[in-house]
């Protein structure tokens, strides 16, 4: 007995949004129907880009990879915060709190990386359209995406180790609902100038590197576009392009200003459930995709 209640003083406590009770409730009905979506979404999309042979293309590849780490993303946070938005306990064990700073660190920073890649992807197709198959080979697209997600894993490997080494004095209340750098990084009784310093280093490299190497591919987009005369030409470069826009807008306009925790919540439970969304209702051919496999299933 004497263990048990030692072992849960060890335990962290996310307050969230402990303060404000009857939001609890709200917001737990909210994340769980989000949630539910967001796994519906992405795996649909997963699944319609592995069976349709005529979504084998690099475009679809690395959408199926953002589905991926949409869904890895979420579900490293949310089963964690409907837990505790619908009972009085709010805690998390040492151990969880760290498997979650590393596994929703190193997917975010993947996601970042992951959707530069996009944009030079649409770049080839817009810019260099007749060397779009020579340029994208799939071993090159696989490349590429792998160094999405080992970029992710690189980042979190010194951010996460960094900040859980930092003594915290018995410091254990987060105020936030989930296990993240900057939150945990205020636990620490020490001097953290240091960190701060890396963590701003980091916000550098992660989000404004790519936010700049996208918007000099769509830069060079803009300029390609400018030059057809097709109107029929136009809505094909539009069509192609204006999802992933919308989904580097969501991600990066939440992700970048993170610090409340209703943007966090945004971008950590609605984004996600949003992208599906997105490339569905915009796109013809995940649309065409999907009725084709939905016939194919009444048919059989």
């Amino acid at each position: 007995m004497k263990s048990c209640h030692h072992s849960s003083l060890l335990h962290f406590i996310l307050l969230g949004f402990s303060d404000q009770p009857q939001l609890e409730v709200i917001l737990f009905v909210l994340v769980l129907i989000s949630y539910l979506l967001t796994l519906l979404g992405n795996t649909a999309i997963i699944l319609v880009s592995c069976l349709d042979c005529r979504l084998h293309t690099p475009m679809y590849f690395f959408l199926t990879n953002l589905s991926s780490l949409d869904l890895c993303f979420t579900t490293s946070i949310v089963p964690q915060l409907l837990w505790n938005l619908k009972g009085p306990a709010k805690t998390i064990t040492p151990v969880g709190c760290a498997i979650q700073l590393y596994v929703s660190l190193s997917l975010g920073s993947s996601e970042c990386v992951l959707l530069t890649i996009m944009a030079f992807d649409r770049y080839v197709a817009v810019c260099r359209p007749l060397n779009y198959t020579s340029i994208m080979h799939p071993s090159f697209c696989k490349a590429l995406a792998g160094v999405a997600w080992l970029s992710g894993v690189g980042n979190t490997l010194i951010q996460g180790t960094i900040t859980l080494r930092l003594p915290r004095c018995g410091h254990r209340h987060l105020h936030h609902f989930f296990c993240e750098v900057p939150a945990m990084v205020k636990l620490a009784c020490v001097d953290i100038q240091a960190n701060e310093v890396q963590l701003f280093v980091a916000t550098l490299v992660l989000l404004l590197l790519p936010v700049a190497l996208i918007l000099v591919s769509y830069g060079f987009i803009v300029q390609a576009v400018m030059k057809i005369k097709s109107v029929q030409a136009w809505r094909k470069a539009l069509g192609t392009c204006g999802s992933h826009l919308l989904v580097v807008f969501l991600f990066f306009g939440s992700y970048g200003r993170s610090q409340g925790k209703f943007l966090t919540l945004f971008y950590t439970v609605v984004t996600p459930t949003l992208n599906p969304l997105i490339y569905t209702l915009r796109n013809k051919d995940v649309k065409g995709a999907l009725r084709r496999l939905l016939r194919r299933g009444q048919s059989s």
